[in-house]
C-alpha cells in the first residue's frame, strides 16, 4: 500500500503561515531514514489543532518549513510493521502525543514524556513539534506511529465513536489537564487556581472537579473563554476571574481571590498558559513570560503546590529582550522558597492516564467537548483555523481529514 499514494497534511511554511500540501505517504523509517519494523500507519479519523502548535505557528521556535504540524491523533490502523504483535489492522487507536519506546529507564519509570530513545537532541519525542525528534506531524491523512505496541491505546470502536469528540482529547489535552492537577496535588476538598481558560485549562478544571476539588477559580483575559468554562457545570465549586479587569501585578491576585472564594491563597495553582502569556489589567497586551508563574507563586499558600503544563522553552525567538530569548525569566523564587512551595512541571506522560480517562469518558464521568466549543473542520480549512485560533478564538479545532465523522446539527 505504501507506494506513491498522496498524503495531504498541514505544513509549516514560516511565521503565521501554514498550507495543505502532499508530504507523501508514510514509510516505515525513522526521521534519520533508518528502517523500523515496530510502527504502524494510521489513517487519521480526527487530528486536532493544539494551543502549543501556536508557539511554532507564531515563529517563536525553530520549526523547519516544509514539516507537518500536529500531535493529537486518533485513527484507524491500516498497515503494520513486521514486528508489531498486539495491534491489528482495523483497530481504532488513540495515539499519545509523546513518542516513547517503552523499554528505556524513563519509560519503565512511567516517564514516557522523557523517552531516551526517540530523539537525538534531548530526552522526549513528539509528532510535529519543535526539537522533539523531527517526527512527521499528524495533521494529515496518514501518519506513521512508531513503537506501536507500546504507544497505541486500542479503543472500543463502536463506543469510542459515540464519544469521539471527547475521545479525541485523549491524545493530549485531557491527560495534560489531568496530569497538571496531579502535579499540583489536587485532591478532595482542594482549593485551586488555574491560570488560563484555553483548551488545557478547561480540561484541567474538569479534571479538578473529577478529583473532588471544592473551590476552583479559572483566570483568563479572554471573556469568551471564561464563558465556555461554565459549560463544565461544577456548581458553586467553579468560578471564573477576568484578569483584564484586575491589577497588573501578580501580587494583586490574592485580593481578587478573596472576593470570589473568601480566601487569599489556595492549596494548589496550575499554569495552563506558558511563556506566550498575557499580562494583567492595563498590561494585558504585554508578553511578560514570567507573569503566570509569578502569579501562581503569589496565590499559593505556604506548603502548597504548583503544577505547570504550560510550555516553556530554553530559548524564545520572539522574546523582547536577550534574557528571555535565552530562556531566562525573572521569577520570585525567593518567595516560593520561603513558602516551601512544591513545583512540578514538564510534558504529560500521556499514556499512563489513557485507560482511566477513557473509562471516565465512556461512563459519563467527564465531558469536555461542549466546554471546549469543538469545531470540526476539513483539512483544507486548517490554514484559516490557525489564523482565527491564534487570535484567541474560544474553541477547539478538530480536523476530520477523511470526512469520517457523522455530520453535526
Amino acid at each position: 500500500m505504501s507506494g506513491a499514494r498522496r498524503n495531504l497534511a498541514v505544513v509549516y511554511e514560516g511565521p503565521k503561515t501554514v498550507a495543505v500540501k502532499d508530504i507523501g505517504y508514510p514509510q516505515f523509517v525513522d526521521p534519520n531514514g533508518r528502517p523500523i519494523n515496530h510502527g504502524v500507519i494510521v489513517k487519521c479519523v480526527v487530528t486536532n489543532i493544539c494551543g502549543s502548535d501556536l508557539h511554532m505557528y507564531n515563529g517563536r521556535t525553530d520549526y523547519p518549513p516544509g514539516k507537518a504540524f500536529g500531535h493529537e491523533i486518533t485513527g484507524e490502523v491500516v498497515e503494520l510493521g513486521s514486528a508489531v504483535n498486539r495491534i491489528t489492522v482495523g483497530d481504532l487507536v488513540s495515539v499519545p502525543f509523546n513518542i516513547s519506546c517503552g523499554t528505556c529507564r524513563n519509560c519503565i519509570d512511567q516517564k514516557t514524556s522523557l523517552c531516551l530513545n526517540v530523539n537525538d537532541k534531548q530526552p522526549g519525542g513528539a509528532y510535529g513539534f519543535a526539537d522533539m525528534g523531527m517526527w512527521q506531524g499528524g495533521q494529515a491523512e496518514y501518519v506513521l506511529v512508531p513503537y506501536a505496541d507500546f504507544c497505541c491505546t486500542v479503543l472500543p470502536k463502536g463506543i469510542a465513536m459515540d464519544y469521539i469528540l471527547d475521545v479525541a482529547m485523549l491524545s493530549d489535552i485531557l491527560p495534560t489537564g489531568f496530569n497538571a492537577a496531579v502535579q499540583a496535588s489536587v485532591t478532595v476538598g482542594s482549593s485551586v487556581y488555574i491560570a488560563g481558560a484555553g483548551p488545557v485549562g478547561i480540561c484541567c478544571a474538569a479534571s479538578c472537579l473529577l478529583l473532588g476539588a471544592s473551590q476552583i477559580v479559572v483566570g483568563d483575559v479572554n471573556p469568551s473563554r471564561l464563558t465556555n468554562i461554565a459549560k463544565l457545570g461544577g456548581g458553586k465549586a467553579l468560578k471564573t476571574l477576568d484578569l483584564s479587569k484586575v491589577g497588573e501585578s501578580p501580587d494583586d491576585l490574592p485580593a481578587e481571590l478573596e472576593k470570589l472564594i473568601g480566601i487569599k491563597q489556595v492549596d494548589c495553582s496550575i499554569d495552563c498558559v506558558g511563556f506566550e502569556c498575557s499580562g494583567h489589567g492595563r498590561n494585558v497586551s504585554d508578553n511578560p513570560g514570567e507573569m503566570v508563574i509569578n502569579s501562581c507563586i503569589s496565590v499559593t499558600r505556604s506548603g502548597g503546590s504548583i503544577g505547570c503544563p504550560g510550555v516553556y522553552l530554553p530559548f524564545d525567538l520572539g522574546a523582547k529582550d536577550k534574557e528571555q530569548k535565552a530562556g531566562y525569566l525573572p521569577l520570585t523564587f525567593g518567595v516560593a522558597f520561603q513558602k516551601g512551595i512544591k513545583f512540578e512541571m514538564g510534558q504529560c506522560p500521556t499514556k499512563i492516564y489513557h485507560h482511566a480517562l477513557l473509562q471516565s469518558i465512556i461512563n459519563d464521568r467527564i465531558k469536555v467537548s461542549d466546554a471546549l466549543n469543538v469545531k470540526v473542520i476539513s483539512l483544507d480549512q486548517a490554514p484559516e483555523a490557525y489564523k482565527t485560533f491564534s487570535k484567541g478564538e474560544p474553541c477547539k479545532y478538530v480536523i476530520d481529514p477523511h470526512g469520517m465523522l457523522p455530520k453535526r446539527s
